[in-house]
């Protein structure tokens, strides 16, 4: 297992609705991305939406852009969707995340089994994406 991907997120917004029979959040963020293959920036639009149609468990949808430089130096962007259930005790084990790249050097992550941790930090959390061996 490798770490591939840290983003640094920063909440900006959170809209929420609460019904008879669920809920939903929207949230937006910003953000930024170290590391040994790529370094870059959260594009405007990054959004994470979470239902939860009770007495089903909730689920975690984040989807965003990163605009940067990937490991051959050159300038490149990257789709990520990163998806999660929360078990019956609201608790996260992982994540599922699909990563779209139009970086010729880091096209492997398209195929790539990864799996994803949330970090809390102020303001907003860390995501490690990692490729499982």
């Amino acid at each position: 297992m490798e770490e591939i991907l840290t983003i640094y997120i920063d909440l900006t917004k959170v809209y929420e609705v609460k019904g008879k029979s669920a809920e939903a959040v929207i949230i937006n963020f910003t953000g930024n991305c170290k590391g040994k293959y790529f370094n870059g920036n959260v594009l405007p639009g990054g959004v994470d939406t979470q239902k939860e149609f009770y007495p089903q468990n909730r689920t975690l949808s984040a989807r965003y852009m990163l605009d940067g430089i990937d490991d051959a130096g050159k300038n490149c962007r990257m789709f990520i969707e990163n998806e999660a259930v929360l078990d019956g005790e609201k608790q996260l084990d992982h994540t599922t995340p699909k990563i779209i790249t139009d970086s010729k050097s880091l096209s492997w992550m398209e195929e790539a089994y990864l799996k994803g941790t949330i970090e809390p930090k102020e303001e907003g959390c860390i995501i490690h994406i990692f490729k499982m061996d």
